[in-house]
């Protein structure tokens, strides 16, 4: 039922971290401050061990799920009328292109489709291509409705027309919210973006390590501004005096020092830094040369293997957002099933770690598989419709795998309605090469910090 072709090579600029990473918005758009993807969503890196069991649990009632059954190779093919959904992912503009969202989720619903599917209904998906436009996001809306879709997943869309979509009755599930607007639209966001990124290492700074003041480094850009803004808000609410250095988008060595020894000159409590990719390697470098001893935050991103293979026990005292332990657990071995064909390599070569946005992309459609296999083993039919009535109200939800993975709880803060998933993990460097979840700070809340 799959109407794109998914088999090919993932292009390397966009295998950024599956993480609860801040997403670091251009001008509130999806653009880190080096125009890579910075993976945004309270999804960790790798999945930690989760029950295994398929017996059905006890007849629930009302919106109880069912249990924490994951979906597995048990299930047979989805042998039901297909249930059409629309698929709206940002392409082909410079700075915003990330066919990885849609590529994964294609691969994600050829499998579903032999095991499952949506409540035992084949997944039909209808991609549109929009280019960073209100524009494009429109024209994909109205086609979309044309098509008589049952709903519509985000990937990322920078402008998604709610209006639309809610004139025509038509439920919108997303991978992530971009702009403030996206925080309270009548839609459900699996993930909650720079907001609850930014205040959960507000809580960490405040609860974890007793914080007075922090000091941050970031590059001077619109994106790079944004997240700090966001960060700087949270920092205000928990009461922590801060000061931020700001940089290039891409310094020297000599650069990242200057920045690491201005943040730390006046011995702030904690650093915390939101540079990417070239940026983690010069910070964690500049930060061991210099002999600073002051611990740092940061996002996911600067965990990745690309990033650690290069600084090594540099990157001792960092801690991460949103990345929790790595475990071998069947749900990584089956993501390393699907993905493999996608990315061009065995199915042992793929790095749960290296995902980038279209890591979180396969755990929202699978995230809303697991929640249809509940709902049908309920008796309750699966729509999109019902889907979303489910997730809105469903109490014990969790996202990918379920059962262990970040606690749902949509429109459990008025001001974020549109959003379910308020809980990070944090993990640090251990000298040697291993990033392991912080004792403690295996399940840390935002929404006490939320601006």
């Amino acid at each position: 039922m799959i109407r794109t072709d998914h088999r090919s090579s993932r292009r390397s600029g966009g295998r950024a971290l599956v993480a609860g990473v801040a997403l670091l918005s251009l001008a509130a758009a999806a653009c880190s401050d080096d125009n890579k993807a910075a993976t945004p969503t309270d999804a960790a890196v790798t999945t930690t061990a989760a029950t295994t069991d398929t017996t059905p649990a006890t007849e629930p009632t009302g919106t109880e799920p069912t249990g924490t059954e994951p979906v597995t190779t048990e299930l047979g093919p989805a042998t039901g009328e297909p249930i059409v959904v629309g698929l709206v992912n940002t392409e082909g503009t410079p700075g915003l292109d990330f066919p990885d969202i849609r590529l994964d989720m294609l691969a994600a619903a050829d499998y579903l489709n032999d095991h499952g599917g949506f409540g035992g209904r084949p997944i039909q998906l209808e991609p549109c291509i929009v280019k960073g436009s209100p524009e494009t996001s429109q024209a994909c809306a109205q086609e979309l409705v044309g098509k008589n879709v049952e709903m519509v997943m985000l990937g990322l869309d920078l402008f998604p027309d709610y209006a639309t979509y809610g004139a025509a009755e038509v439920p919108v599930f997303g991978v992530l919210p971009i702009l403030p607007g996206d925080y309270t639209a009548e839609a459900l966001f699996l993930t909650g973006g720079n907001a609850t990124v930014n205040a959960a290492m507000a809580a960490v700074a405040k609860d974890h390590f007793d914080a007075k003041t922090v000091n941050i480094v970031s590059s001077d850009n619109p994106g790079a501004n944004a997240s700090e803004a966001a960060l700087t808000a949270s920092l205000d609410i928990a009461g922590i005096a801060h000061k931020t250095v700001k940089g290039g988008d891409n310094e020297t060595d000599a650069g990242y020092q200057g920045l690491m020894r201005e943040a730390a000159k006046d011995n702030p409590d904690l650093l915390v830094s939101l540079y990417s990719d070239a940026g983690c390697i010069g910070t964690m470098r500049g930060r061991a040369a210099l002999g600073i001893t002051i611990p740092v935050i940061t996002t996911g991103i600067c965990s990745s293997k690309d990033v650690l293979d290069v600084v090594g026990d540099d990157a001792v005292g960092w801690m991460f957002a949103g990345v929790q332990t790595s475990e071998d657990t069947p749900e990584r071995a089956l993501l390393q099933e699907i993905l493999a064909p996608v990315i061009g390599v065995d199915p042992a070569d793929v790095d749960p770690s290296a995902l980038g946005l279209g890591g979180l992309g396969f755990i929202e459609i699978m995230s809303l598989a697991d929640y249809s296999q509940q709902m049908a083993a309920a008796g309750t039919p699966v729509t999109g419709a019902s889907l979303f009535d489910f997730l809105k109200t469903a109490q014990g939800l969790t996202l990918w795998p379920q059962g262990s993975g970040s606690p749902i709880e949509c429109s459990s803060v008025p001001a974020y309605s549109a959003v379910c998933s308020f809980i990070l993990p944090f993990a640090e460097y251990q000298k040697g090469g291993e990033v392991l979840t912080v004792p403690g700070l295996e399940a840390v809340s935002s929404k006490d910090y939320l601006p």
